[in-house]
């Protein structure tokens, strides 16, 4: 990407940061709010604050939460900047204050190298709301006001930078997360943190150079971590060249360990090369550990060139299989549909579900979804909940019935946004009636730009 920040394709349109932090009550709403959906959807995403100086990634944004509040079928909204203290630095210089991922670090800059944008994801557990950033700690925030508490690194024990996609476990409350770091080892450190909020441990995986891993799985009994050649190597900068970059003569290694385990007893398996952003969920069936997730051929996130040969960037959905007796891989493809921010009903994360979701990508040089697939791992096939003309959303996020008995009795919610129109909406879509139109529609009544990952949070 060599766009200056004037022809930014990620600061226009409906990628455009907005302005205003808004309260909005007794939302219109097309169709009818389930009676017993009550809750919060919360999302997460970059919105700089100011204009960004050299080149901007779209994700290096300020985070901003974008929050509808559903009860009784009525609904509010509000939307809140992450007060990290790079945010307030800048807010008080009325200027920003550092460049981004495409741009080296700044190491004179005298408020340090980089900034905790909080801006990727969220995680609920113990009872505290969290932005996360996977470069650095959590910032915690109050619910449903959305205000920033501050930093949070669990009484000083948290040692390494927090992934933004930790996993909860839902049959034991334990939160099993990683922290990685590019430039010097320990290159992985894993940790657990108890159901009370306790960060238990952190033991450090040895990997054999920095790597940028953004996501992993976790079974019942095992975590499972993505060695995968997005490699940072330092000395490629002095040849002009970024030092991350994909190296499609790399193979791909799966590291499957105890969850209670550490370096002594990690087991890697080698695949093809690949690269994975996000994976869906993960299980144990007899003496296989079963992954799925999105696969792409290799990746160009930074702007760096790839091998011209591999088809780079699509991602798909894939099915893995390691065998824990033999050793051996089993890969598949589980859908030819390019789609990408896959979930997946949280009950069940870590256990065999029969279904699973993803954004479908619309036919774009960018990141748009024009619809959601919802997956039938036991029929092998797939439905589309499309959109609609010119029509885009972000991830969906599963909210579970609560008078449900089936693994898919429930909804999914995403805004999405009408280009035409330049308006934003929340939809709310039945799972088990996935084709039809939404059951609701909840009018925002400012634009929501495209962002990342959300939540839903029951009341």
């Amino acid at each position: 990407m060599t766009a200056t920040v004037e022809t930014n394709p990620y600061l226009s349109g409906n990628f455009a940061p907005v302005t205003n932090e808004i309260n909005a009550y007794n939302l219109k709403v097309i169709g009818e709010i389930p009676e017993n959906l009550t809750g919060i959807f919360l999302r997460n995403g970059p919105n700089p604050q100011f204009k960004p100086i050299g080149n901007y990634h779209w994700f290096d944004g300020d985070g901003m939460l974008h929050g509808v509040q559903i009860k009784e079928g009525k609904a509010s909204y509000l939307n809140r900047y992450v007060r990290t203290r790079g945010f307030q630095l800048e807010n008080e210089a009325k200027k920003t204050l550092w460049t981004g991922l495409l741009e080296p670090p700044q190491m004179d800059n005298p408020y340090g190298p980089s900034k905790n944008t909080a801006n990727t994801a969220l995680v609920y557990h113990a009872e505290q709301l969290l932005a996360l950033w996977e470069g650095g700690e959590p910032h915690a925030l109050t619910i449903p006001t959305l205000e920033t508490i501050g930093p949070y690194n669990y009484d000083n024990k948290l040692i390494s930078p927090f992934t933004a996609h930790p996993k909860v476990d839902p049959i034991t409350g334990e939160m099993i997360f990683f922290g990685y770091s590019i430039a010097e080892p320990p290159y992985l450190q894993y940790g657990l943190i108890s159901p009370q909020g306790k960060l238990l441990w952190t033991v450090p995986i040895d990997l054999p150079i920095g790597v940028m891993m953004h996501d992993f799985a976790i079974t019942s009994n095992y975590t499972i971590f993505l060695d995968l050649p997005l490699t940072f190597r330092p000395e490629r900068l002095q040849k002009g060249q970024p030092a991350l970059q994909f190296e499609p003569e790399i193979s791909a290694r799966f590291g499957i360990l105890p969850r209670q385990g550490n370096n002594q007893n990690i087991r890697w398996f080698e695949t093809s090369p690949c690269y994975i952003f996000h994976t869906l969920n993960a299980y144990e069936e007899g003496e296989e550990i079963v992954l799925i997730a999105c696969r792409m051929n290799s990746t160009t996130v930074l702007g760096q060139p790839t091998n011209k040969e591999i088809e780079s960037d699509i991602p798909r959905l894939y099915e893995w299989r390691f065998h824990l007796g033999t050793g051996k891989v089993k890969e598949q493809l589980l859908c030819d549909v390019p789609s990408e921010f896959p979930r997946v009903n949280e009950q069940y994360l870590g256990r065999k579900t029969r279904y699973g979701y993803s954004g479908k990508m619309a036919d774009s040089p960018y990141p748009l979804f024009d619809g959601i697939i919802k997956h039938d791992f036991d029929k092998g096939d797939w439905q589309i909940h499309d959109f609609g003309t010119q029509k885009y959303g972000g991830e969906a996020v599963f909210a579970p019935n609560p008078n449900g008995t089936n693994s898919d009795a429930g909804w999914l919610l995403t805004f999405l946004h009408d280009e035409k129109s330049n308006s934003s909406e929340l939809v709310i879509i039945d799972a088990q009636d996935f084709t039809s139109s939404p059951v609701a529609r909840i009018l925002i009544p400012q634009r929501v730009p495209y962002g990342f990952h959300g939540m839903w949070l029951a009341q």
